[in-house]
């Protein structure tokens, strides 16, 4: 009966101190803003994309669009770390030609316009050390209004002719900035 009682109790230190290691592990709460993926064409799984960007998704949570993302102010599209552009083909954004390769992506919001700009710029957070002298390319986009209202921050992609279009949207604004695909003569 001595030998059971001392294996029990071997046993229960044993499970004890596993689980204490289990349990000492600190994991990080999630992020309020979650990160996204968006890619053309298709899904970011797509093994032949051509644009991705990834951001994070800020909700409005009954707070105004303008305080969130403030009118005549550098924007880091969407929330967290700048979001990150990456394009695997030369492309133009407006009348510059953007090389392959990786970019962070700001906006100036406005009423009736934003400004869409593409930095050089990475690793960054949020828009504070944002640096205008880094910026590669800027084009003025019209805003419009949808009918339906988004609660999160979200970006999407569509093909319109030679353009790849990014759409961003949030609540019930909507602005579309787009991508002329270089083609080959």
């Amino acid at each position: 009966m001595k030998k059971s009682s001392l294996l029990f109790t071997l046993l229960l230190t044993c499970v004890l101190l596993l689980s204490t290691n289990v349990n000492a592990q600190k994991f990080a709460q999630p992020d309020k803003s979650p990160m996204d993926v968006s890619a053309f064409p298709g899904s970011y799984k797509n093994a032949n994309k051509q644009i991705k960007i990834a951001y994070s998704r800020p909700q409005l949570k009954g707070r105004a669009l303008e305080t969130l993302a403030p009118n005549d102010k550098v924007w880091r599209t969407g929330a967290n770390e700048a979001p990150e552009l990456t394009l695997y083909k030369s492309m133009k954004f407006g009348d510059v030609t953007i090389a392959p390769g990786t970019y962070s992506f700001y906006v100036i919001p406005g009423k009736k316009e934003w400004t869409a700009i593409i930095n050089s710029d990475l690793n960054t957070w949020g828009a504070y050390t944002y640096d205008e002298t880094k910026d590669i390319a800027r084009i003025k986009v019209p805003v419009t209004k949808a009918k339906e209202a988004l609660e999160y921050f979200s970006i999407a992609f569509n093909k319109n002719n030679n353009d790849v279009v990014m759409h961003l949207g949030w609540n019930k604004t909507r602005v579309a900035v787009p991508f002329t695909k270089i083609t080959k003569k």
